[in-house]
């Protein structure tokens, strides 16, 4: 299971229909939060995601990316979490917790460990890892890939059957990558096995201008969450204040060669049902297979093959 869940999809000031940047990410049952806007404990609430979080990872400091820690923090304590908190963003992210921190929570039991990523970091755990991007914002940011490790090729019965083996625990043995004998003859996984096959992979950019190192970190990716928060129309504030339209977000996508694009992050402009269906449309005109992120919509990322 890899699914995510749009916690937040509205720009810097929440609106009636969108709250600020949150995305819930639940792989195989660990769940990672990307952002933490403002009310991001009330969505998971209202999303029935849980709140087991194992880590929180900040594109940026802007508060609409960061409001929502202190009582999500405060909500985990009242839940009485034991469990340490790894939080990581951008240089500084040590600093900038402990000012935020200082707010003051009551009966707080846990641990928050800080971890400073800069572009071209990497986070392993377990079955994949998350790799950071470079993002051009108006301040210090990065941007997320999420991506699986390689899969086992595909079992081929015949040839396994062929090569006088028969079905039952041997089978088993040969797909988790053990050799057997059979008739004295070693029988290696790679005799009856398909090449490794692509885990999932997902790319967050939080608030960027579009650049090349999205697009490189971005190559044939299951999905794409882009920052769309202008329309054409808007370009220039856009630019000025270093956020991308819905046509530049979905230029990115088809340069990266991407699966699905997702744009989130929209202006108060454009909250509403109207407002998204026309950043949607503007960005089909250069990647179709685009939509465009809603509070509380949750996807399910499957394998391509």
């Amino acid at each position: 299971m890899l699914r995510i869940t749009f916690l937040g999809t509205g720009g810097s000031m929440p609106t009636p229909n969108r709250t600020p940047s949150a995305i819930a990410v639940n792989r195989e049952g660990e769940l990672l939060l990307f952002d933490c806007g403002e009310g991001a404990q009330q969505q998971m609430m209202r999303a029935k995601t849980g709140m087991k979080i194992a880590a929180i990872f900040l594109t940026h400091f802007h508060a609409d990316h960061v409001l929502g820690i202190p009582g999500l923090i405060q909500t985990m304590a009242l839940q009485g979490r034991e469990e340490p908190l790894e939080i990581y963003g951008p240089r500084y992210v040590d600093k900038f917790l402990y000012h935020l921190l200082a707010l003051g929570y009551a009966g707080r039991s846990f641990e928050i460990k800080a971890i400073e990523l800069a572009a071209g970091d990497v986070v392993r755990r377990t079955g994949y890892e998350i790799r950071t991007m470079k993002t051009e914002h108006n301040v210090t940011s990065i941007g997320y890939v999420l991506e699986e490790d390689k899969r086992p090729g595909r079992f081929n019965r015949e040839r396994a059957i062929e090569l006088g083996i028969k079905p039952g625990p041997l089978f088993a043995r040969l797909q988790s990558g053990q050799s057997i004998y059979v008739d004295e003859r070693e029988i290696k996984p790679e005799q009856v096995m398909g090449p490794p096959r692509a885990g999932r992979k997902i790319v967050y950019t939080g608030d960027t201008r579009p650049c090349a190192s999205v697009i490189e970190a971005s190559k044939d990716a299951d999905l794409l969450i882009h920052d769309g928060t202008l329309s054409e129309e808007t370009k220039e504030f856009a630019i000025e204040y270093m956020h991308s339209t819905a046509l530049e977000a979905a230029d990115v996508a088809r340069r990266a060669g991407v699966h699905k694009l997702m744009l989130t992050h929209l202006s108060a402009r454009y909250s509403d049902l109207e407002g998204a269906r026309k950043l949607k449309a503007e960005a089909q005109e250069a990647f179709e297979n685009t939509d465009v992120a809603s509070d509380l919509m949750t996807i399910e990322i499957g394998y391509r093959e």
